[in-house]
This record gives structure tokens, C-alpha cells and sequence, in this order.
């Protein structure tokens, strides 16, 4: 017998590529079998074919009636930002100031920050998000923190020091210089130890200077492996402010391009106002958006446009952008960007909105065959839905299963009516992170 392996028994749903794109976008197995040894998929499959490989003894945990897929992944959310959720505020940059500085202010205090950490760890976990790209804050130590948290849990987690020397409170204010030597040293501490990745993290690009983002761009060269996260074109008065202070640029996304940090694994928070030269510049760079709809309609930014950007071939992905964003929930994420869809003209099947939580979020991070689908070799990261959840999901099961309905229309209840209650279980490298209390 492999060294801790493991089955489970349920319908098994992974993506191979993007649904928008290709008929054979993804597997589906009614009754499937994932084998797991060593925190590694061995293999995912229908049970009656992959069953009799299992060595005599193997573990089965049995799952029938409920849906394995990958854990999902956000690709953009705040952490210290937890307990500032659900603020009232007329827009971003007032919401920012009354709220958010003043809450990040806290994570100087490493206790503190720790505890977040663990309380935002435990809500991604019970919500089925077992990998994110986190936004820390000015403060090293909220970094220090939250890899602390999230190594003893075994997660697989980007996140990175806010960089920001102007425009902000002097107590979260850094130098440009103070800054880059901050990120080098939790590069060096944190990237690649274990199953964390590090991003260089300037907050966006009208609380940092042009030294502070040169150096960024600098910083980024020097560690090519290393993730890039930020916002762009979020809200229109925030355009024209970066108007103000970059007349020199083309577009928002051109400052960041000019000093070098429009790349792959750059992950660029929003894009909601861009225009075509910047989405066909994004497409060629390798960099990929981060869809924050519950954020977007929360802060009342604008809806982005799925249309566009799939003609221009940009790398898209899903995110909550916690606490802009009202849930932890990428399902509930899932709810406000099919909304979103609809509004500006198109139609996001469920099978699209699960891949871009799953395999079309790997991919955005470049991290395709290591996170987001069952792979062979792929990590073990997956988590368990139960259709019926809720009294309303069980009662929308049965009339699926009584009317024969298609594995779309599953998902799309789920989408549209789930919630953290959906989440049965969360594994973590093959290793249990989150069991549903029993009701």
C-alpha cells in the first residue's frame, strides 16, 4: 500500500479547460473515486474502473450523494480587512479612509494580527477556499503572521506586504526605499518555504510613488517566480485621480506596465475601466484580472465586462475582495457575478463560473497541474458539496433527481443558493481542514 493513501467516493467534477471555450471543458463522474497518497492526486475516475486498483485495506470515505471538486481559489482578498466587512460608506475612496486604514492600523500589534489570521483562515476554510492571493498590511509582521497561520495548517497561500508611501495615514505610510528592503527580506523568508508564495504587494498605484513602484518593478525582475497582486480601474474617480497623478501614462494599467509589473503571475485586482488597448495589453503580458463582483456592487465601482474581455483573451479568475466584498463565499461570489453578467449583456454558464473558481483561477497564478483540478500529481487540495445543504437546496435536489436535470443546472442552484452551509468538508493536501458540524 502508498504511503497514507486515501479514496472518496462521490460525484467527482474537475476541469480540464475553460467551458467558454471548448466542448470538453470538463469531467464529470456520478459516481467517481478520488485516490490520494502523500497530499498527491494518484488518480480521479469513475468508482467501478478505479475501485479494484485500490490495495487491500485502502480507506474509502464515502461521500455518494455529494460533490467532490477542487477547493476553490480566490484570487483577491484583503485579510486584514476581516473585521471591517459590511462598512457603510458613499464609495472606495471615503471607504477607505474611514474603515479600512484605520482597521489595518491594529496589525503593528503581531497578536493581533495572528488572530485574525486564524479567524480569516477558519471562514476561507468553512466557505471551500483552500488557496488565495492575500493581501497583508504595511506592517511586515501581519505578513509574518499570516504564514505562520496558514504553514501550520499545510495551505497553499500567496500574500505579501502592502507597499505604500503616500497618500495615506503617516501610521501605515512606508519609504520606498524601507519598502523594497521589507518585501526582499519576506521574499527571502517566506517564498516557496513550504507551500507558500510570496507577491509583491503595492497597494495600487496613487499610494506609491514612482520611486516606490520602480523598485517594485525592480524587485519583481529579480525574483521572476514571485506573484504580483494590485487593483486597476476600479471606480471612475479613482482613474482620474491616478489621471492627476501619472499624466505621463497612456491608462491606469500603463503605470504599472512602464515599470515592469505587467507580467506573468501578476494578478490585477477589478479591471473593470479599461479599454481595449489595455485588456489586449494585459492578454499579451500574461497578467489576469481578479472578477470582485460582491466588491464591485458593494462600493458601487461598475460591472465588469465578461465580453470584452473575452475577446481581447484575457486570464480570468473569481475573488471575494474581502471586506469591499460581502462574503467569504466563493459561491455566493459566484451569485453576484452571474448577476453582473447579465447586466452588462452576457450569460455566465455554472460550468464557467465553477472553472474560473477552480482550474481558470491556476491558471491566471500560472499554477496549472500544481492547484485547481484533479491532475495527476496535482495537490490534493479539494473540497466536498452537499446539494442539499439547506431545506431549499434539498428540496431543488430531489426535483433535479426526480426530473432527470443536467449537471448545469446542479451547479447553478448551487451557485445561485449556496452558501458556506453547502461546504460538507474541506481537505487540505489530502488532509482534513474543515468537517461541517452535523445538524
Amino acid at each position: 500500500m502508498l504511503p497514507n493513501l486515501q479514496a472518496y467516493r462521490g460525484s467527482l467534477l474537475h476541469f480540464l479547460a475553460d467551458p467558454a471555450f471548448s466542448s470538453d471543458a470538463h469531467v464529470y463522474h456520478a459516481d467517481g473515486l478520488l485516490i490520494v497518497a502523500d497530499g498527491k492526486v494518484q488518480a480521479a475516475g469513475n468508482y467501478a474502473s478505479l475501485h479494484a486498483t485500490l490495495p487491500a485495506g485502502t480507506p474509502v470515505h464515502d461521500y455518494r450523494g455529494k460533490l467532490l471538486m477542487p477547493g476553490f481559489i480566490d484570487t483577491h482578498v484583503h485579510y486584514p480587512q476581516t473585521d471591517m466587512i459590511a462598512s457603510p460608506a458613499d464609495g472606495l475612496l471615503p471607504w477607505l479612509e474611514t474603515y479600512t486604514f484605520p482597521t489595518e492600523r491594529q496589525f503593528e500589534d503581531p497578536a493581533h494580527a495572528g488572530q485574525v489570521a486564524e479567524f480569516f483562515l477558519d471562514e476561507l476554510l468553512r466557505c471551500g477556499t483552500t488557496t488565495a492571493m492575500v493581501y497583508c498590511t504595511v506592517h511586515p509582521q501581519s505578513v509574518d503572521a499570516f504564514f505562520s497561520a496558514s504553514e501550520q495548517r499545510g495551505l497553499r497561500m500567496v500574500a505579501g506586504k502592502v507597499l505604500m508611501d503616500r497618500n495615506c495615514p503617516e501610521f501605515l505610510r512606508d519609504t520606498a526605499e524601507g519598502g523594497a528592503r521589507d518585501t526582499e527580506a519576506l521574499i527571502q523568508r517566506w517564498h516557496k518555504r513550504g507551500r507558500a508564495l510570496y507577491a509583491i504587494t503595492p497597494r495600487f498605484a496613487p499610494t506609491s510613488t514612482d520611486v516606490q513602484l520602480h523598485l517594485a518593478g525592480e524587485l519583481a525582475r529579480a525574483y521572476p517566480d514571485t506573484f504580483i497582486q494590485t487593483h486597476v480601474s476600479e471606480n471612475k474617480a479613482e482613474c482620474a485621480w491616478v489621471h492627476e497623478l501619472f499624466p505621463q501614462a497612456r491608462s491606469y494599467i500603463d503605470v504599472y506596465d512602464s515599470v515592469g509589473l505587467l507580467r506573468p503571475r501578476s494578478m490585477y485586482g477589478h479591471c473593470i475601466w479599461l479599454d481595449e488597448t489595455d485588456r489586449a495589453r494585459m492578454a499579451d503580458s500574461g497578467a489576469a484580472a481578479a472578477i470582485c463582483p460582491t466588491s464591485n456592487l458593494f462600493l458601487g465601482s461598475g460591472l465588469f465586462d465578461f465580453a470584452a474581455a473575452d475577446r481581447a483573451g484575457m486570464a480570468l479568475s473569481l475573488a471575494s475582495d474581502v471586506g469591499g466584498g460581502s462574503s467569504f463565499s466563493m459561491l455566493q461570489t459566484m451569485n453576484e457575478a452571474y448577476k453582473v453578467a447579465r447586466l452588462k449583456g452576457s450569460y455566465l454558464p455554472a460550468l464557467r463560473m465553477f472553472y474560473l473558481a477552480t482550474l481558470g483561477a491556476a491558471r491566471s497564478m500560472q499554477l496549472e497541474g500544481v492547484i485547481g483540478n484533479f491532475a495527476t500529481g496535482a495537490e490534493a487540495d479539494f473540497i466536498v458539496l452537499d446539494p442539499a445543504a439547506t431545506p431549499l437546496l434539498a428540496r431543488r435536489n430531489r426535483a433535479w433527481q426526480e426530473s432527470g436535470a443536467s449537471l448545469e443546472e446542479l451547479l447553478f442552484a448551487l451557485a445561485l443558493l449556496g452558501d458556506d452551509r453547502a461546504v460538507a468538508a474541506t481537505y487540505a493536501a489530502g488532509q482534513p481542514v474543515y468537517q461541517r458540524a452535523a445538524h
